[in-house]
């Protein structure tokens, strides 16, 4: 009978897939490769065979949490038709108080504080990596508004403010008792898009 062939990148997800609730359960910092190993019934030194350490199986179910966020972002924008909207959308983890998300939010609150206490190299690093793509799918929702001469083509220079603008709402959202999120993030983008959304002056 042959060795059976293991699909490497198929067993990494399945393994980072059945510790995601083990991240919300114990935090980052605490989270152990013993523990992860325990929760996805393998071996310690299994585990190993599939990921360096275990910031790695974190990159690795965010890396899901993103993929599965972007098709989601996919299929809603598929249905408006306004920028304005899809903008608006992309700001869903900020401004989404539901019981998952705000799991994911608050893992992602406790990522932070190790970046930003530890100066951990390797959060930085796949940091660049996650910045570069929101801001392609930013600058693919600006883009076709510029097309449709929806948006005047000075849109285009506001998408690393509306990246940074977020990541303030995050934050403020997380060290703020009483930050009125959606309201900030509402006022914001009307304002916005009255200087940029293209004005039938006739």
């Amino acid at each position: 009978m042959a060795p059976k062939v293991v699909d490497k990148e198929q067993k990494r997800r399945e393994i980072a897939i059945s510790c995601k609730d083990l991240i919300f359960e114990v935090g980052i910092r605490k989270l152990t490769v013993a523990q992860a190993a325990k929760t996805a019934q393998i071996g310690k030194g299994t585990i190993y065979e599939y990921f360096e350490n275990k910031y790695d199986i974190v990159f690795e179910i965010i890396n899901i949490s993103i993929e599965e966020y972007h098709q989601e972002f996919l299929k809603v924008i598929k249905n408006v038709k306004s920028t304005k909207e899809k903008v608006y959308y992309f700001f869903k983890f900020v401004l989404d108080d539901s019981d998952e998300n705000m799991k994911q939010f608050n893992a992602y609150k406790d990522y932070l504080s190790i970046v930003l206490s530890d100066d951990n190299q390797l959060m930085k690093k796949y940091n660049d990596t996650c910045h570069i793509f929101f801001k392609e799918q930013l600058e693919n929702v600006i883009n076709e508004g510029i097309k449709s001469n929806e948006l005047i083509p000075q849109a285009k220079n506001f998408i690393d403010g509306l990246l940074v603008f977020e990541k303030g709402l995050v934050l403020q959202k997380m060290t703020q008792e009483n930050f009125d999120v959606s309201d900030v993030c509402k006022r914001f983008i009307d304002n916005l898009f009255d200087l940029i959304e293209v004005r039938d002056d006739k």
